[in-house]
């Protein structure tokens, strides 16, 4: 769907400044002739005004593409709002919150084959990602870089292990396991389990994970040839990646890798936050708000 709508804004931006290039270059000058002649004393003017008259095409035209441009380029080069619709990466993410994404981090491309043609920079361990979902390359879904191109990465017993690409023969990390702090529970559930909340240390970023009691259902696992059930090898251009919702998050756990011609760009910033608190006998609908969360405006981390 965004990116029918990056297609529309490009066609409406490049229809309505061709009709205003067409008519400057072919029409403009005439009607200013005519204009002229009206203007002159004793000539039946009427019939001449009317013709000198911008057309309502042109003059359309001329008022709404500077603002679409303008859009265009913000959207498409710059910053692009979404919206999270799920909880998959709860607590850093809520259902209701509105997300600015970085589009130019990991490079400039162009908003219809979103070929790039400008190189930026890399995503990193840590970063809070928009990417087209492999599967369903029409869907967007956000989730946390955890695995780098040549990474080697295990999720076993709930915990994070990753090693490193190797440098060098000499120079070859071994397996980091994550760092995880307990921090409370209960303040939230998923399906009637109550959610424990720790703070995970992934590489220089520290950021709020939601884990539940019990074993890890690795059985719907993506399996990938030469390794364990729960170990994956990133391949060189691709990304793993996470929700922070480890139990009740549809991640590269259970589809694969994500190429980087399919990122989007890197969420920053929650600009707003609404509460959709409503119990389901409401008579008012879903959709509406029943509360802004104005303490969740601000920097993603």
């Amino acid at each position: 769907m965004a990116n029918y709508f990056s297609i529309f804004l490009v066609a409406l931006t490049v229809t309505s400044g061709l009709i205003w290039l067409v008519d400057s270059l072919m029409f403009a000058s005439k009607r200013r002739e005519r204009m002229a002649i009206a203007n002159v004393p004793g000539v039946a003017t009427t019939a001449l005004e009317q013709d000198a008259q911008l057309p309502w095409l042109v003059d359309t035209a001329q008022q709404i593409f500077p603002v679409i441009a303008f859009v265009m380029v913000l959207r498409s080069f710059l910053y692009e709002p979404f919206q999270i619709p799920s909880g998959s990466m709860m607590p850093t993410l809520l259902v209701g919150d509105f997300i600015l994404v970085e589009k130019f981090t990991y490079g400039l491309k162009d908003p219809v084959m979103r070929n790039k043609f400008f190189d930026v920079g890399k995503p990193e361990r840590g970063d809070v990602v928009v990417f087209k979902f492999p599967p369903a390359p029409n869907l967007d879904y956000i989730k946390r870089v955890v695995g780098l191109p040549g990474d080697t990465v295990i999720y076993r017993n709930k915990q994070l292990q990753i090693k490193s690409v190797c440098d060098t023969a000499e120079n070859c990390a071994p397996f980091q396991t994550i760092d995880l702090k307990f921090k409370s529970r209960g303040e939230a559930y998923q399906q009637f389990a109550p959610l424990e909340k720790y703070t995970e240390y992934l590489g220089v970023v520290s950021h709020q994970i939601y884990r539940t009691q019990g074993r890890a259902n690795s059985s719907r696992y993506y399996s990938q040839p030469g390794t364990q059930s729960d170990e994956w090898i990133v391949p060189e251009g691709q990304y793993f990646v996470m929700g922070d919702n480890r139990d009740n998050s549809e991640d590269g756990r259970y589809w694969g890798f994500v190429p980087e011609a399919n990122l989007v760009g890197k969420a920053v910033a929650i600009w707003i936050s609404f509460e959709f608190d409503r119990v389901p006998s409401s008579w008012v609908p879903g959709w509406i708000p029943t509360g802004v969360r104005f303490e969740r405006v601000g920097s993603i981390k």
